[in-house]
């Protein structure tokens, strides 16, 4: 088992695990309709409002908004991180991330500046924008030495990054490792999906009839994991890529059924012991469909699921972090009854998919769900699914 000890987060519904957990509960939505990234066309987005920490004094190749969110999240597990240190030391310690814009949004802006003013500004470098740029970050704040790297694949960028970080700790690599995902709003992102015609501009509306496309987000979660017991582990991964199109999952789900089945395989279990799923639920017209259908041929119909996108956005390389961060407050101590993660949409199901059950807000289990699933499904068919169980007290 690969244990995951501490949690830091900020996302749109808050900045700390306390405020997500109570907020997402509730069913609030952190969606916020502004066109600051899309001039003219006003956009749904799951914006992280907090504060965030200044940055003005790091290395320049460090100033960007994806930093300042993953700083704010390292914040909330230094303490452990250090801990851990004491114990490992800084050279068994690994930092291994998802990301898919890194400092995209800081390159945007210099390239303005360059238009307006015939120059590249003195504030932005070219290692803001590099995909490994957040995790040497990471790695200089805790000053830690062990394996340090990024993955870059798109939608499931992050899921995989806590896979390979498990990977590492099974090898007997390393002895901790922090991982998860950090992904932040930039322009390029919103003309990318808009491009390919998947963003709805109102809220998004997964498994719905009425379904439009994504709300993009911004977010960053990162978990302590190690082989030392904590209340939740990383008990299963599963991993595919099918190559069936560049943007478009396979109909029927070939890839994605690899992915669960190893990650239930990976946990030993079946699927009758998996008592929430949390959808990557796009609310895209193709990956809802997908996703019902081989959701609803390995589990049935029975199993409450949701997507999170609802309420903080689809955030990208973030995505398997924060939804990982979900299944995570869920299966705490604080709640013992059980509240799930609650489906956001308008209640209009698609006819022609299979019937699912949805999680309506305020849906309690009766205890803390014991294992859960979490599917990240991204561009080009790299499909990975994860599994997490509750240790028995």
């Amino acid at each position: 088992m690969y244990y995951l000890n501490a949690l830091g987060l900020v996302c749109p519904l808050g900045d700390s695990k306390t405020q997500v957990q109570q907020r997402m509960f509730r069913g609030d939505t952190g969606l916020l309709t502004t066109d600051c990234f899309s001039p003219g066309r006003p956009l749904a987005l799951g914006r992280v409002t907090t504060s965030l920490p200044a940055c003005d004094d790091w290395p320049v190749g460090f100033q960007s908004r994806n930093n300042q969110l993953a700083m704010q999240a390292l914040l909330q597990i230094q303490a452990a991180v250090e801990a851990a240190k004491l114990r490992f030391g800084a050279h068994r310690i690994a930092v291994i991330l998802g990301t898919s814009t890194s400092g995209i949004a800081e390159g945007e802006r210099a390239i303005q500046h360059l238009i307006g003013q015939g120059t590249m500004p003195t504030h932005f470098h070219y290692a803001q924008q590099e995909m490994g740029s957040t995790a040497r970050f990471v790695a200089s704040q805790l000053g830690v030495a062990g394996p340090c790297y990024v993955h870059s694949t798109a939608c499931a960028s992050a899921a995989k990054a806590m896979a390979s970080a498990a990977r590492l700790l099974a090898s007997g690599v390393v002895d901790a490792a922090i991982t998860g995902g950090v992904d932040s709003l930039c322009a390029f992102t919103i003309a990318g999906f808009s491009a390919l015609d998947s963003v709805s501009e109102g809220p998004c509306n997964p498994l719905s009839v009425n379904r439009k496309g994504i709300n993009i987000g911004e977010a960053a979660a990162l978990f302590l994991m190690t082989r030392e017991p904590a209340t939740v582990a990383l008990s299963g991964w599963g991993e595919s890529s099918d190559g069936y199109h560049m943007s478009a999952p396979e109909p029927n789900g070939a890839g994605a059924r690899v992915a669960i089945e190893s990650a239930l395989a990976r946990a030993n279990l079946t699927a009758a012991q998996i008592e929430y799923i949390n959808l990557h639920g796009t609310a895209t017209l193709q990956n809802d469909a997908m996703e019902s259908r081989i959701t609803h041929s390995l589990f049935g119909g029975d199993v409450p699921v949701s997507s999170s996108k609802g309420m903080v956005g689809h955030t990208l390389g973030a995505a398997g972090a924060i939804e990982a961060a979900f299944c995570w407050l869920s299966m705490q101590d604080d709640n013992p009854t059980g509240f799930l993660p609650p489906h956001l949409w308008d209640g209009e199901p698609d006819p022609t998919l299979p019937t699912l059950h949805t999680v309506a807000v305020g849906e309690q289990l009766g205890h803390p769900p014991q294992h859960v699933l979490s599917n990240s499904f991204a561009f080009g068919g790299a499909n990975a699914s994860l599994v997490f169980s509750r240790r028995a007290s």
